[in-house]
């Protein structure tokens, strides 16, 4: 770690991180990269995430979709990294990726993983507002699964927007505020199914999309697209459905030049 991170120590400070929140991730940060663990519905979420952030990025710059690294060149956040699920398939598409997560855990496994991988990866411990102090910005910001466990909303996203370089990015997702969230992503994956283990999510911390969109408007940036990811139980399979933002979903936005 050079000095300008984050000191070594189990969780970043700063307004916006709720510790319990980091702590619950810290607690299953060995299991990130089991396909069949804790983490699972994320490692089957990928593919469509990656996908979502490839194909626009590809399309907005130009780039060859069908080259094996579309996003070469390009300056990439993936905020709240964890295990490194994102960074790890975007930094194979060519892009330059800076991971950062409030939990060093999170971090040290990361880390640990890439060097096995044989990637070069930039995984810091800190926060986006302490990245912000930096003057850091990005083609692009990953804010993925990330808002919905923050202490302050508000707060959070002026830092994400401020690491968003004019004319670049911010692709997020969450789940949204509905009775069928409640049951599903609840009820049905922590309870009954029990993917994710029970308390990870806050159903009153969800955001509907008209919320999210309006949060980012007041910080500077345009929605763009929104895109619903959808689970199917025969299929075991999630993809995306842009008629279906009742629990999970995703979307884009972009700051004018």
């Amino acid at each position: 770690m050079n000095a300008a991170q984050a000191p070594e120590k189990d969780e970043a400070s700063g307004i916006t991180v709720d510790p319990q929140e980091i702590s619950k991730f810290a607690a299953m940060a060995d299991e990130w990269w089991d396909p069949l663990g804790k983490f699972k519905p994320l490692h089957q979420l990928n593919p469509v995430r990656i996908s979502y952030i490839r194909d626009h990025l590809a399309k907005k710059h130009n780039r060859d979709i069908t080259d094996l690294t579309p996003l070469k060149g390009l300056t990439i956040l993936d905020i709240g990294c964890g295990g490194g699920l994102l960074s790890e398939p975007l930094t194979r598409l060519g892009a330059k990726v800076t991971s950062i997560d409030a939990s060093h855990r999170n971090i040290e496994i990361a880390r640990i993983h890439a060097e096995e991988s044989g990637l070069e990866m930039d995984y810091r411990h800190m926060t986006a507002e302490e990245l912000v102090e930096q003057g850091a910005q990005f083609d692009a910001v990953i804010n993925m699964e990330v808002i919905e466990h923050v202490a302050d909303v508000e707060a959070y996203t002026r830092d994400c927007a401020a690491l968003v370089k004019p004319g670049g990015t911010m692709f997020g997702s969450t789940l949204n505020r509905t009775k069928k969230s409640y049951l599903l992503a609840i009820v049905g994956a922590e309870y009954l199914l029990r993917w994710v283990p029970r308390g990870t999510h806050e159903w009153d911390k969800f955001l509907r999309p008209s919320e999210f969109v309006d949060l980012l408007r007041r910080n500077g940036l345009e929605a763009e697209d929104l895109m619903g990811i959808v689970y199917t139980p025969l299929q075991d399979k999630w993809y995306q459905d842009a008629k279906d933002l009742d629990v999970n979903y995703m979307l884009i936005a972009e700051k004018p030049q």
